[in-house]
């Protein structure tokens, strides 16, 4: 019995001190660098752009770019940088950008510097395939004024404030067709989205 005691003591001691080491060495590396907190903010920005590198569409979900001058700038930027490149990911003012191209069209999903690319880039093909079936693989700038409704609606079932929400274009037509009063976006007349995207065209450009 006593020397079972003496073991345990012995056992409950070097717990003790490993686990204040361990403590010690995480307080040292927490200085040396900090841990960042995870978060379900991934997405900070989502813009379409055209090929002469003027906004067709801009939801900006933080502050990063609090005006609307600075939110020009930083796309006029992000375009020249961009543009004449074949590869999908950079960084650029301290924040991951994913980006794809497509006939006249410029498609950009923005995170942090330490945002995970593949969510990023799970956003961006999510986004262009939903579009390329809402407009019949037709992805291009004339066509995509047409139906400027779909385009809103299709990125407010992908990410709300930042939160990636879904991620399956299939999933995305669906429910746009459905908030669009159960008539599919196909449908619709020309009237009808054209005024819908002369709005919110102007709601866009004036954010």
């Amino acid at each position: 019995m006593g020397t079972r005691l003496i073991y345990c003591t012995y056992y409950v001691a070097a717990a003790v001190l490993a686990s204040s080491l361990l403590g010690g060495l995480l307080t040292r590396k927490k200085m040396d660098s900090p841990i960042l907190e995870p978060s379900l903010y991934t997405v900070k920005a989502i813009l379409i752009l055209d090929n002469d590198g003027d906004r067709l569409y801009a939801k900006y979900y933080d502050d990063t770019y609090p005006t609307v001058k600075e939110q020009k700038a930083f796309e006029k930027n992000i375009f020249n940088k961009t543009h004449r490149t074949d590869s999908e990911i950079a960084l650029l003012e301290g924040l991951t950008v994913v980006y794809k191209s497509n006939i006249d069209l410029f498609f950009y999903v923005i995170g942090s510097s330490h945002e995970n690319e593949l969510m990023l880039m799970a956003v961006l093909n999510c986004l262009f395939d939903s579009l390329s079936q809402m407009l019949r693989k037709n992805v291009e700038r004339r066509a995509l004024l047409e139906n400027m409704e779909g385009l809103f609606l299709a990125v407010d079932e992908i990410v709300d404030g930042g939160v990636i929400l879904e991620s399956d274009p299939q999933q995305v037509v669906h429910r746009v067709a459905l908030r669009g009063e159960d008539v599919p976006l196909t449908e619709q007349t020309v009237t009808q989205v054209l005024q819908s995207a002369k709005e919110q065209i102007k709601w866009s450009l004036l954010r």
